[in-house]
């Protein structure tokens, strides 16, 4: 199945939309703290770093930009729009619903301006909306393609396949372990607020708590490896999204290993605090593993476009088709009833190869034993 032309562009347009926002909030956070490179570092965790002002965005905001951007052109020229759509918008609904009770609470009066927090309910309000919009246009929007030039959607390949089952398999199960770690560790009066948002907890104006995306990417990764073991056609986007966070998420926890200078006395460091370590080389190794492996263009849907009363092949508009021609078709092959062709002659008729019994035999008298047959011309 194929997205619709209005499909595409009504896509494309959400799709537009939500990264105009995501970029609007990195650009204010990029003037309120004066310099990027002190935004990246707090992007990546960085404990030393003192911006001027207290950003609106963490790391999930650039990777969200680039899948918006990745999802407009999708939308535009991909096989698989419809499937990227729905990805998107669910990864969408599924990051920016906590912030329908986060932005608006109580406790983050200290942090942010009345003025900032209307501006960061609203964009709430309008991203879940654009992001429900984006699954009923990737859902709601297909149909089947009309000829055979149409590009139908692409299934990761099996090698493709079983790579993204083991990467994001043992991801997806890592984040999960260490979720669990987190519940049993954290006081009581901790945990509901790393999950859900609370005082005790800092994160961005517009991101999710750390529980919440955590359990989030948890459930992706392990989704998309399933359903790639059997080449499903939503796990090539649904996976790449999942794969860009895992990289970042590394990528990050990398940079403040090294910052921090945590590497060079990793061996004087406790168990938990090399195994977080650890993670984070396992999160950017399964990013950039999965990314380029469901990249590549994999094999085309199975699926193809009906017959029509031309013919038996896919069909052209206005054009015969080819293969095995319908009983009122001339065609190649053989031949129909009543029709002339090529080939092995009907009854009654004369043509190459033996001859029909009642016709005169070339050296011979009718009822003796037919002569070899000679191929007939071009064979």
């Amino acid at each position: 199945m194929i997205l619709t032309r209005g499909a595409r562009v009504t896509g494309a347009v959400l799709s537009a939309v939500l990264a105009a926002m995501v970029l609007a909030w990195i650009v204010r956070d990029i003037r309120a703290v004066g310099d990027p490179l002190d935004l990246l570092r707090y992007w990546a965790g960085y404990t030393d770093t003192r911006p001027k002002a207290l950003p609106a965005t963490l790391s999930a905001d650039p990777v969200l930009l680039v899948v918006y951007v990745c999802a407009f052109f999708a939308a535009l020229r991909s096989s698989v729009a419809a499937a990227a759509l729905v990805a998107t918008g669910l990864v969408t609904v599924a990051l920016r619903l906590p912030g329908v009770w986060t932005v608006g609470a109580s406790w983050t009066d200290a942090r942010y301006g009345d003025e900032l927090r209307t501006r960061a309910l609203l964009g709430t309000f309008v991203a879940l909306a654009a992001g429900l919009a984006l699954i009923i246009t990737g859902a709601a929007g297909r149909r089947r393609p009309t000829d055979s030039y149409e590009p139908l959607p692409t299934r990761p390949g099996r090698a493709a396949g079983v790579t993204v089952f083991v990467v994001l398999g043992i991801s997806g199960a890592v984040v999960i372990a260490w979720e669990v770690r987190q519940f049993l560790t954290l006081p009581s009066v901790l945990y509901p607020d790393w999950f859900i948002g609370g005082r005790v907890v800092s994160l961005g104006l517009t991101a999710a708590p750390p529980g919440w995306s955590s359990a989030v990417l948890a459930v992706v990764c392990l989704v998309v490896a399933w359903t790639a073991l059997f080449r499903a056609v939503h796990a090539r986007p649904l996976g790449m999204i999942a794969a860009a966070f895992l990289l970042v998420s590394g990528a990050a926890g990398i940079a403040r290993a090294f910052h921090h200078r945590v590497i060079d006395r990793i061996g004087d460091l406790g168990t938990e605090q090399q195994l977080m370590v650890l993670t984070s080389f396992l999160f950017a190794l399964a990013g950039a593993v999965a990314l380029p492996a469901l990249a590549r263009r994999g094999f085309e849907d199975v699926e193809r476009p009906p017959q029509d009363d031309r013919g038996y092949g896919y069909p052209h508009t206005g054009e015969p088709g080819y293969g095995y021609p319908r009983p009122d078709t001339p065609g190649y092959g053989y031949p129909q009833s009543g029709g002339q062709g090529y080939g092995y002659p009907r009854s009654g008729s004369p043509g190459y190869g033996y001859p029909q019994s009642g016709y005169p035999q070339s050296g011979g008298s009718p009822g003796s034993p037919p002569p070899p047959a000679s191929p007939p011309p071009g064979w």
